[in-house]
């Protein structure tokens, strides 16, 4: 059975200018979600936004815009917004696990109000032509809320359900909840996608060997932690490329000249890279050392004298 790769959509770290690099010198992906735009009661679409799903900015890419959202107004205009770019698929978020999100009644915090997710779907169904897919977890407090809600999507075309396999109340701790999965198989009439915790070639494997019938599988840290993670995958192999950290290298600066052009001030690029580096230092043996070494540059010059250093380390064995 051939398997399909999708990107999971990660605030902060997935946007345009990471797909490009990530797909010209990595690859393995078969579709890109954007991260979510969130309207907070105005319907008008920020620039930041607007920038992350621009055709023009994804030319090479096949990129699913996502909206966050409880409320039907919002879904409609910016169905009607990505429509207008030519998109003609909207995924729906109802996973994002941050507090500060589900305590707002969204993301995972929606999936308990049947009645919301049903009003909405409704509206949006009634008003307009745009594909439907979600994105979702389990619940928030606990993995049946899901159960509850699957006969109402059932009402609905929705193209396919991304689940992943924990509460959002675990954020990214604990276990995936595998047998809470194996249920939503078991229940849902959807399509359904994998999400959760594929972090290597044999995590992976083991996932498809508890599902078979899946054969759509997202990734998102694992994809930040180990850019080849997809392409390997893919090939079927655990062994990387002879020029793993040169690859690895070249990625990084891209990114980098990147987001120091467009963020302007060195706090601001500093920080973006920060983030990176949490996920970035995991493909580095000494993962702790590398990332305190990357946290201790405080200026942009002690930023790159570190980043040469920790590569130079690599390039050189």
């Amino acid at each position: 059975m051939s398997i399909t790769l999708l990107s999971s959509p990660l605030q902060g770290f997935t946007d345009f200018r990471f797909r490009n690099a990530f797909h010209k010198h990595f690859g393995g992906i078969d579709t890109f979600y954007s991260p979510y735009i969130r309207l907070n009661g105005k319907l008008e679409i920020k620039a930041s936004y607007e920038r992350d799903i621009l055709p023009e900015n994804n030319s090479t890419l096949e990129v699913i815009p996502q909206i966050i959202t409880n409320d039907a107004e919002e879904f409609l205009f910016v169905a009607k917004y990505v429509q207008s770019l030519g998109y003609k698929e909207l995924n729906w978020n109802l996973g994002c696990p941050y507090p500060m999100v589900a305590k707002c009644g969204m993301g995972s915090g929606l999936i308990s109000n049947t009645e919301r997710i049903h009003s909405i779907l409704d509206k949006v169904h009634s008003e307009t032509n745009i594909v439907v897919s979600m994105k979702m977890r389990m619940g928030y407090e606990n993995a049946s809320e899901i159960l509850e809600v699957f006969p109402i999507l059932e009402k609905y075309p929705i193209k396919n359900i991304a689940i992943h396999a924990r509460i959002g109340k675990q954020v990214y701790k604990g276990d995936v909840d595998l047998d809470s999965f194996q249920r939503c198989l078991d229940v849902s009439k959807h399509k359904l996608y994998y999400n959760g915790d594929i972090t290597s070639v044999e995590k992976f494997k083991d996932m498809q060997a508890r599902f078979p019938s899946i054969d759509h599988f997202m990734i998102g840290r694992g994809l930040l932690a180990d850019p080849f993670l997809p392409n390997m995958i893919k090939n079927n192999t655990t062994e990387y490329p002879e020029d793993r950290f040169k690859i690895f290298n070249v990625f990084h600066d891209e990114i980098y000249q990147e987001y120091d052009a467009f963020l302007q001030g060195p706090t601001p690029i500093r920080m973006k890279m920060l983030g990176f580096w949490e996920y970035f230092s995991q493909s580095f043996p000494d993962t702790q050392k590398t990332f305190k070494k990357i946290k201790k540059a405080q200026s942009k010059r002690n930023y790159e004298l570190a980043v040469k250093e920790i590569f130079s380390s690599k390039l050189s064995t």
